[in-house]
Order: structure tokens, then sequence, then C-alpha cells
């Protein structure tokens, strides 16, 4: 019978993923970057306001994390409502509870994603 693994475990087990598909790419070092910095722009600004930052930046490096993030924290938020996957959608359209859920839920994914990505990742300043 497996064994059940915790939410930090599931949480890590993505993340480790996520890294893993960055690792190698042209755009790894400014990923790192910006994985570094992403918890500080949802704690300052806000979740939405973070998402439509890496959506209006479009650059490869600002779509993945995007992209990792959104997967992840629809799966984890929305799984009982069919939809869209794309996190900034769901956010915008649904209510109060629901956003703060999405932002708990995001900013314990990106501890994972900010320790792997230093971890595993080269760091390189960008322009964001």
């Amino acid at each position: 019978m497996p064994l059940q693994q915790t939410k930090e475990q599931e949480r890590a087990k993505q993340a480790w993923a996520d890294i893993s598909q960055v690792r190698g790419q042209s755009y790894e070092g400014k990923y790192g970057s910006l994985a570094r910095k992403f918890p500080v722009l949802v704690l300052t600004n806000g979740l939405g306001h973070a998402l439509a930052f890496l959506r209006a930046k479009g650059k490869e490096h600002h779509q993945s994390l995007y992209s990792h993030f959104s997967v992840w924290v629809t799966s984890q938020t929305y799984d009982a409502n069919p939809g869209t996957n794309d996190l900034l959608e769901r956010i915008i359209e649904d209510d109060s509870n629901a956003y703060r859920r999405a932002t708990t839920e995001a900013l314990a994914f990106a501890v994972w994603i900010k320790r792997f990505a230093e971890a595993e990742l080269q760091a390189e300043e960008e322009d964001n």
C-alpha cells in the first residue's frame, strides 16, 4: 500500500519537478532570481498584483514561474470547481475567502520553489 504524503511533501515534490524543468534552460538564472523575489512581491502587493506583474512582463522566466504557480495553486485551491487553470482569472472571479486560500497556498508553495531555486539554479540579476 502506498504511503500517503503530507501536503508539504506534495508541495516539495511539485516544486522539485518545476525547478527540474527550468534547470539548463537559457533563462535559468533569471527564473532563479525571480523565484527568490516572488514571495516578497506577494506579501508586498498581493497575489493578484504579483501574478499580473508576471503576465505583463511575459518573458520566458516570468511565464514559467506564472505557469508553475497557476497550475499548483488552482489544483490545490479550486480542485472541486472545474474551470480554467489560469490562477489570475480564478482569483478575479472568486470571492475574498478563495483569494485568501489561494494566497496562503501560493506562499506555502513559494517557500519550496525559492529554496530549490537557491539550491539548484544559478542566480542572475535581472531587470524584473
